[in-house]
């Protein structure tokens, strides 16, 4: 039986980083990458920590081993990620229902990843649904980007609810999709 809930322990942020570390698009090869779609932020445990004191991570369990997690990144501590800083900035540009995004109180979905095991199984859909259930109330919304050519993960997230709101190219030629989980549209 499958268990959502919070992340309580170390050994569950262990579980999480074990997932993310075996999921990032540099240890994927390509032809996997195309059909299950990749990870392209490496986080330590650290960071994961870091995270959890604020807003716990989502995760899905079964047994003791973690098969799933949704990462909850409040904008406070935005500081303590460089990587994210030029994508939290680029909020500042979007303009969400007539204001600008960073006036919102808003909640950054740091990464989701489900167990190659596990997909295909609607762990995906619960599991956005227990981050729902702990986050609608405290925060208006929940933003993300994604890397358009990670299609699965675009599909996933549109089927669920999330809009495109911007799309944009980086420097290094990779094009993404600022996507938002507007509670109050669910």
């Amino acid at each position: 039986m499958i268990e959502y809930t919070v992340v309580h322990t170390e050994q569950e942020l262990k579980g999480i980083l074990s997932l993310l570390e075996s999921n990032l698009a540099i240890n994927v090869p390509d032809e996997i990458e195309d059909k299950e779609g990749f990870l392209t932020v490496a986080y330590s445990f650290e960071d994961l920590r870091r995270m959890h004191a604020t807003d716990p991570a989502i995760i899905a369990k079964d047994k003791d081993q973690v098969i799933a997690y949704v990462l909850a990144l409040n904008p406070v501590i935005k500081s303590d990620f460089p990587i994210l800083i030029p994508f939290m900035e680029l909020f500042d540009n979007i303009i969400y229902e007539g204001k600008p995004v960073s006036t919102y109180n808003y909640l950054i979905i740091g990464q989701a990843c489900i167990h190659k095991d596990y997909r295909g199984k609607g762990v995906f859909k619960k599991i956005y649904a227990a981050y729902n259930a702990r986050f609608r109330d405290k925060y208006d919304f929940a933003i993300s980007e994604i890397a358009t050519r990670n299609l699965r993960s675009m599909n996933a997230h549109k089927k669920i609810g999330f809009t495109t709101v911007h799309e944009y190219t980086d420097p290094n030629g990779v094009e993404w999709s600022v996507v938002i989980l507007d509670w109050k549209k669910l």
